[in-house]
């Protein structure tokens, strides 16, 4: 893993101030959002969830709430695409990514950073071979090279969700989260934010279209 003057101490200050900033800019988004989640479906606004983070040590993520709570207080690890628990605004949230800002509250809090891999929970990070656990060096992100990767419609097509995942999914996305480890760089997390954005615009204007569709009609 790369020791740059970036990777062991700007990545952090960087991260500080880029959450400090999207959170106080992004408060009234994030304050209506969340009005919305209890509004629209009975349970908290946040979903909280276990995952693991730098040299393996469990946290709480954050995230906006986009399922019906379990009855049983428990439910399928994995999402798929099309899953009956998700509801109809958690489908909008989950499609523009805006269910994970709150997770800005744990790049704060030091947890995770705006850029790296993925966290896992501690089911499938137990699965993690010696060269896997590389990417357990660095603290996890919001966003990452492997976090673009079409996931739930991958697993949608499939009877047997946990073994493709954890056989044909997970491996390739910490190949992917590997070879970034390995070049930690600013460059390279602006690049990733920005290219973030981008795919998050591109899907909001795709989520726009039927409702641009169904008004025309209506005229």
């Amino acid at each position: 893993m790369t020791q740059s003057f970036y990777s062991r101490t700007g990545k952090i200050w960087f991260d500080a101030a880029c959450a400090l900033f999207g959170l106080v800019v992004l408060s009234p988004l994030l304050f209506l959002v969340a009005f919305f989640v209890k509004l629209t479906s009975p349970g908290p606004a946040f979903f909280r969830q276990v995952r693991v983070g730098q040299f393996g040590r469990p946290f709480q993520i954050f995230k906006f709430r986009t399922m019906n709570e379990s009855t049983s207080g428990s439910g399928p690890l994995l999402t798929a695409e099309g899953d009956a628990r998700i509801t109809p605004f958690g489908k909008w949230l989950r499609k523009s990514k805006v269910d994970e800002l709150p997770q800005l509250i744990n790049v704060l809090l030091g947890d995770m950073s705006l850029v790296g891999p993925r966290p896992e929970v501690p089911r499938y990070a137990g699965e993690y071979t010696d060269r896997q656990k590389k990417i357990l060096l660095v603290k996890p992100g919001i966003t990452g090279p492997s976090a673009n990767l079409y996931e739930e419609q991958l697993l949608s097509g499939h009877l047997d969700k946990e073994t493709f995942y954890l056989t044909t999914i997970l491996p390739a996305k910490l190949e992917i989260d590997i070879a970034y480890c390995e070049s930690v760089s600013l460059t390279e997390d602006v690049r990733l934010i920005l290219q973030t954005f981008w795919k998050i615009f591109m899907r909001m204007r795709e989520l726009q279209k039927p409702l641009q569709r169904t008004s025309q009609t209506q005229i």
